[in-house]
């Protein structure tokens, strides 16, 4: 995949994040926005670096990652359910 069409999802998710936010009522839409995508990303980071401690690993590729900053927490919650049942 191009670095633009990368580009373009990531775009895309913030943009929809902040139209999600700014129907809901939310103060400052855009930085919420951002925070949701940093936590999905956050979320992956913190799941990875404790895989010693825990056996549950999520291989960071592309797609995991699209996933996880697009889908934000529930979207790595939804990475964890498939890799335990695959």
């Amino acid at each position: 995949m191009p670095l633009w069409g990368l580009a373009l999802i990531l775009f895309g998710a913030f943009v929809l994040f902040a139209f999600i936010h700014y129907i809901s009522k939310i103060k400052r839409p855009f930085s919420r926005a951002l925070l949701s995508m940093a936590l999905g990303a956050g979320t992956l980071a913190a799941i990875n670096l404790s895989s010693s401690l825990t056996g549950v690993y999520i291989p960071v590729s592309l797609l995991s990652v699209i996933v996880s900053v697009t889908g934000g927490v529930p979207g790595v919650t939804l990475l964890l359910l498939l890799n335990l049942i695959l």
